[in-house]
């Protein structure tokens, strides 16, 4: 049994954003409080018992708390289901939890070489010494199964494959620590119990689709899938950025490239936006746009949402 808990599913700054007075922002602090969400990342477990997050969003303290799955075991006095942290780029979004897990629990931290060089040129995270948290590389389309603490099997599958997209905005106009080409800057997963084989696709950015993109996830029975912006100019015209959802390495939800009309008649199961900033009014219930994204098949999901396959 493949079992999946969505732990944040906005964008960059959550929901609210701290600094944000955007009408989502506005209606989440006051109205609609349930609209609130913690930043992008999922647990997934094969067993129920182990778990491994695939990336460690800046909000991962305030998620543990909220999430039981992930709670230590009754009786124990330091203990944590959490087995390993699996990332799929370099952003702050998808790293900067990883200083939130520095207190002594072993586990291991699997990512592309270019995104292990990142962590590795910041000292701030020599906080998680590597004789207790494991740093794996990962291959693209080099499938490999994370093991838990005790180096037992974890029973999960996971093949990294690349996708359009940017590398960390925090690194434009410098060197990459680990140079080369961009090649595994952006990922995306496919994650599969051996057991049962099932399996589901986790897209947390991508900046378009391909045809290639369209092959792999035709048939999926469950999709996570960057849903930043319903337009690709949102921030521009809503006066809250200089960039575009592009210009981000995000694709947009609507539009003739974006991603509702991309993966149409793709026969996926389920498909879930996560991701999703804050000036997206895809996020309020009752909006044309939300009601154009559920008319679609599109699910926008809430903090502690779980799913089996």
């Amino acid at each position: 049994m493949l079992r999946v808990v969505v732990l944040g599913a906005a964008a960059g700054g959550g929901v609210p954003q701290w600094n944000c007075g955007c009408p989502v922002c506005r209606t989440a602090r006051s109205e609609h409080p349930e609209l609130q969400s913690t930043q992008a990342s999922i647990a997934v477990s094969a067993d129920g018992q182990h778990w491994f997050l695939i990336n460690a969003s800046p909000d991962l303290r305030q998620q543990l708390i909220a999430t039981p799955q992930l709670h230590p075991k009754a009786g124990k006095l330091r203990h944590s289901p959490i087995a390993g942290v699996i990332l799929t780029n370099g952003e702050i979004d998808a790293v900067a939890g990883l200083l939130s897990m520095r207190e002594g629990s072993p586990f291991t931290i699997y990512g592309h070489q270019r995104v292990l060089a990142i962590l590795k040129s910041n000292s701030i995270f020599n906080v998680l010494n590597e004789k207790n948290v494991k740093r794996q590389p990962i291959a693209v389309d080099l499938a490999f199964e994370p093991a838990l603490p005790d180096g037992s099997p974890s029973g999960l599958e996971v093949l990294p494959f690349e996708v359009p997209g940017k590398g960390a905005w925090y690194l434009e106009g410098k060197a990459h620590p680990a140079g080369g080409d961009g090649v595994g800057d952006t990922l995306g997963l496919r994650i599969a119990d051996q057991a049962s084989g099932k399996y589901f696709y986790f897209l947390a950015a991508c900046a378009r689709v391909t045809d290639d993109l369209k092959s792999r996830l035709a048939g999926a029975p469950l999709i996570f899938f960057d849903g930043t912006v319903w337009r690709d100019d949102e921030l521009v015209v809503a006066g809250l950025g200089n960039k575009t959802g592009q210009g981000m390495g995000h694709i947009s939800m609507s539009g003739d490239h974006g991603a509702i009309e991309s993966l149409k008649g793709l026969d996926i199961g389920r498909k879930v936006f996560l991701h999703i900033n804050n000036s997206n009014p895809a996020l309020l219930r009752g909006s044309d746009e939300r009601k154009a994204a559920e008319h679609a098949g599109w699910q926008i999901p809430a903090d502690g949402t779980e799913i089996t396959l």
